[in-house]
């Protein structure tokens, strides 16, 4: 029986990298179901994304795409579609992202495997067991924060989490995690940053008479809100709206934005290129 795999590659931009990742996969009998290309002329790399369904198994796969490798510079990431990836969501108290997030894959909308919420405060334990998922409650202050990153790392290898998703977490990460789980930990923060920085960002958007507000998701670095940007979404306001309008709004558009990311991240859609993503969409 075939199987559904998807691989993307990154290698220095040159001609025939195209030929031989499809003639590679021709040559051992597979269909390539969805294929995407970019290549960015300023960092002169190259990037592609191929779907495609084989009966062969994944390590043969695996084993063919390492042969071909030094031979175009590449690297790659190969996955088997039929594997959901594993995820471990991080809030504290707000829970619209992470209550969107549990519809989403629950009717089927998100085809990931939530594993367990990690929680700074024990609010929205009821939430989460409704759904069946484990529910941990972390509390932290400056004092306990190292043990309490070393509880987070112990619980993301428990589950084997393949992805971490700050839905509204509001603590920040320190360098070492950072470092630890890089390039596997996506956050979610509105687009206000970062001119309405501190408390009541909505209010002060309000003051200032706004006309946009949105939400930025990206992957998350040593450097607080300034990882690669994955997806982001807005919306319009005007004078008519109050403060609580704008953070209902606002809500809104981080489920959507951070659900975008979470999907696109899952289905092996984005790439990145230095500071910034490449992101194949459907």
């Amino acid at each position: 029986m075939s199987s559904e795999y998807v691989v993307t590659l990154s290698c220095p931009n040159r001609p025939g990298v195209v030929a031989a990742v499809s003639g590679m996969l021709a040559a051992r009998g597979c269909d390539i179901t969805e294929s995407q290309q970019f290549g960015d002329r300023v960092a002169k790399r190259f990037f592609l994304r191929v779907q495609f369904t084989s009966s062969l198994p994944e390590d043969e796969l695996r084993q063919a795409f390492t042969a071909l490798a030094p031979e175009l510079s590449m690297e790659f990431r190969l996955r088997d579609l039929a594997v959901r990836p594993r995820v471990l969501v991080m809030v504290s108290k707000l829970g619209h992202c992470l209550n969107d997030l549990l519809y989403r894959v629950r009717s089927g909308l998100l085809d990931i495997e939530i594993v367990a919420v990690v929680s700074n405060h024990p609010d929205l334990r009821p939430l989460t067991q409704s759904y069946g998922i484990d529910y941990h409650h972390l509390p932290v202050t400056p004092e306990s924060k190292p043990r309490q990153e070393t509880e987070i790392l112990t619980l993301v290898e428990h589950y084997r989490a393949d992805l971490v998703v700050l839905a509204r977490y509001m603590q920040v990460l320190s360098e070492d995690l950072c470092g630890k789980l890089a390039g596997k930990v996506i956050n979610i923060h509105h687009s206000f940053l970062p001119s309405f920085k501190g408390a009541k960002p909505y209010h002060q958007a309000y003051s200032r008479g706004v006309k946009l507000i949105g939400a930025t998701a990206h992957y998350v670095t040593p450097d607080l809100d300034e990882g690669p940007i994955i997806e982001q979404e807005v919306v319009r306001v005007n004078h008519t709206h109050s403060p609580d309008d704008l953070a209902a709004m606002g809500r809104d558009v981080e489920c959507l934005a951070l659900a975008r990311a979470v999907r696109w991240h899952a289905e092996q859609r984005v790439l990145l290129d230095g500071h910034k993503t490449i992101v194949f969409p459907r």
